[in-house]
C-alpha cells in the first residue's frame, strides 16, 4: 500500500494512524511535508519521527518494535561507573545544542552519509528555543567530548542522536539522563547492540504509544501551544488573539 506523500508546504495533513506504517521497510509511514516545530511535535506525540539523508523528501517512521530504556533499568559496567565517579568529566545541559547537533552529524567510520542535515539542525534548534527540545553534553575541560540531544514530552524523552569523542563519553551522557529522575521512559527508537548493551529492550508499537499517553504532560503549554492549530502558526510563533 502506497504511503501519503505531502506537499512540502503542507503543514495541516495529520499523520495517519501509526498502524498504517509499512512491515518493510519497518515504520514507513509517511513522506514530505517539513520539519516545522508544530508538525515535528504532532509527529513525536504520536509516535513517529523524521528521518532522511541529504537528497530525499522527509520520510516520517514510527517502527514496530521500539527500543526503549527504562531509566531505572540502566546498566552500569563497572568500568563505566568508575569512569562517572573518577570526575574526569563534567556534564552540562542545553549548553551547547547545535554544536551537539553537529557533532552527531560529523561523519563516522564506515558511513557514507548523515541524517543531521543542516535543516533538520536548523530545525531542532527551534524546538531546542522553545524548550521541547533538549541536549547533555560531556566535557573533557574545555573540549565536547560526547553527547546527545532529543525531544522532551513531558516524562519521555525520545533520544535522535549521540556521539563520542572520548571513550565511554556518550554512555556517560545517557547515564546521566537515565538518573536525573525527570524521565519514566527513554525512547530509543531503533536497537543498536550498543544500546542494549546498556539496558534497552524492545516494546511493541501499540504498547509504546500508550504509555506515550499515559507519560506526556499534558499541562505542557510550549507542547499544547505547538499543537492546536487556533493558537500557533506553522512555524511555532503564537498567533494574535
Amino acid at each position: 500500500m502506497p504511503i501519503p506523500f505531502l506537499a512540502s508546504d503542507d503543514d495541516t495533513t495529520p499523520f495517519p494512524d501509526v498502524s498504517c506504517a509499512l512491515i518493510e521497510p519497518n515504520g514507513l509511514l509517511m513522506a514530505g511535508g517539513s520539519l516545522a516545530p508544530a508538525r515535528l511535535v504532532r509527529a513525536y506525540r504520536r509516535g513517529v519521527f523524521p528521518w532522511f539523508e541529504d537528497g530525499e523528501p522527509i520520510l516520517w517512521w514510527s517502527p514496530d518494535p521500539r527500543c526503549v530504556i527504562w531509566p531505572e533499568a540502566i546498566k552500569v559496567s563497572r568500568s563505566l561507573g568508575k569512569t562517572i565517579r573518577s570526575g574526569r568529566f563534567e556534564i552540562t545541559e542545553n549548553l551547547a545544542f547545535r554544536e551537539v547537533m553537529q557533532q552527531c552529524g560529523a561523519p563516522r567510520a564506515g558511513s557514507t552519509g548523515t541524517w543531521v542535515t543542516t535543516g533538520m539542525i536548523d530545525a531542532y534548534c527551534r524546538l531546542n528555543a522553545l524548550g521541547i527540545a533538549r541536549s547533555v553534553e560531556v566535557w573533557e575541560g574545555d573540549t565536547l567530548a560526547g553527547g546527545l540531544y532529543g525531544v522532551s514530552l513531558g516524562r519521555v524523552f525520545v533520544g535522535e542522536s549521540m556521539f563520542s569523542r572520548a571513550s565511554d563519553a556518550s554512555k556517560v551522557a545517557l547515564v546521566h539522563l537515565a538518573r536525573g529522575g525527570r524521565y519514566r521512559l527513554i525512547d530509543c527508537q531503533l536497537e543498536t547492540p550498543h544500546l542494549r548493551s546498556m539496558g534497552a529492550v524492545t516494546i511493541e508499537r501499540s504498547r509504546y504509544t500508550e504509555l506515550l499517553d499515559g507519560f506526556t504532560d499534558r499541562a505542557d503549554e510550549r507542547c499544547l501551544t505547538l499543537l492546536d492549530p487556533r493558537t500557533a502558526t506553522g512555524d511555532g510563533r503564537l498567533r494574535a488573539s
